[in-house]
C-alpha cells in the first residue's frame, strides 16, 4: 500500500511542479505592449541601418541624409529617384538610401516591375527588389538581399504616391569589393544611373 501512496504523491508533486513552472513562462512571456513595440521595431531594422524609420508597413521607409544627391533618375512614368548616399559597412553589406518623387500632378501607381522577378520576393508584396547594382569593373551584378524568412532587405509596402509628393527608401546589397569604387544602379522602368560608393 505504502508504495501506491508514494507514486500518487510523486505524481501529485509533479503536476504542481508542472503548474508552477508553467505559470512562471507565461509571466517571462508578458511584458506587455510598449516592449513588444519595442523589440518588434528592433528587430525590423536592417544591418548596418542605424537611421529612423516613418511610415509603417514593414518596418516604415527610412529617412536617408537627403544633404547630398549622387544620382537623380527620371524615369518616363511620372517618377523621379534621386539616390542619397551609398554606403559600406564593417558587416560587408553595402545600404543604398534614396528618396522617390512623384513629379506628376497626378496620383500614381508605383509599378509592380519594382518587386524584381523572383517569385519569393514578388509573394511578399510591394517593395524595390528589383534594384540591383552593377559592378562593370568586376563584371558582378548585385541585388537585394533577403532575411531568413525571404523578405527583401529593402523598403517595403509604398504602392502610390501622391501627385507632388515623395517617400525615403533604402535597399541593401552585398558589398562590392572595396577597390570598387562605382557601381550602376538599375530599376526596372527606369534609365541606370553610376553613383559613387562611400
Amino acid at each position: 500500500m505504502s508504495l501506491w501512496h508514494g507514486a500518487k504523491a510523486r505524481r501529485a508533486a509533479g503536476a504542481a511542479l508542472a503548474v508552477v513552472a508553467l505559470s512562471i513562462s507565461l509571466t517571462a512571456c508578458g511584458g506587455g505592449d510598449a516592449d513588444n513595440k519595442q523589440s518588434a521595431g528592433a528587430s525590423s531594422s536592417a544591418p548596418g541601418d542605424e537611421k529612423p524609420k516613418e511610415g509603417a508597413e514593414n518596418g516604415g521607409t527610412t529617412v536617408p541624409d537627403t544633404s547630398q544627391t549622387l544620382a537623380t533618375i527620371n524615369g518616363t512614368n511620372g517618377f523621379q529617384v534621386l539616390i542619397h548616399t551609398a554606403v559600406r559597412d564593417e558587416g560587408g553589406f553595402l545600404t543604398v538610401t534614396g528618396t522617390l518623387k512623384n513629379t506628376s500632378g497626378s496620383n500614381q501607381s508605383v509599378p509592380i516591375h519594382w518587386n524584381g522577378l523572383e517569385s519569393q520576393i514578388k509573394a511578399k508584396g510591394r517593395s524595390f527588389g528589383g534594384m540591383t547594382l552593377v559592378d562593370k569593373a568586376e563584371k558582378k551584378r548585385y541585388y537585394v538581399l533577403r532575411d531568413t524568412d525571404g523578405n527583401p532587405l529593402t523598403t517595403t509596402g509604398i504602392t502610390r504616391v501622391d501627385g507632388g509628393a515623395s517617400v525615403t527608401f533604402f535597399a541593401q546589397f552585398p558589398a562590392p569589393p572595396s577597390s570598387t569604387t562605382q557601381v550602376d544602379l538599375q530599376l526596372p522602368l527606369m534609365p541606370s544611373a553610376t553613383i559613387e560608393i562611400s
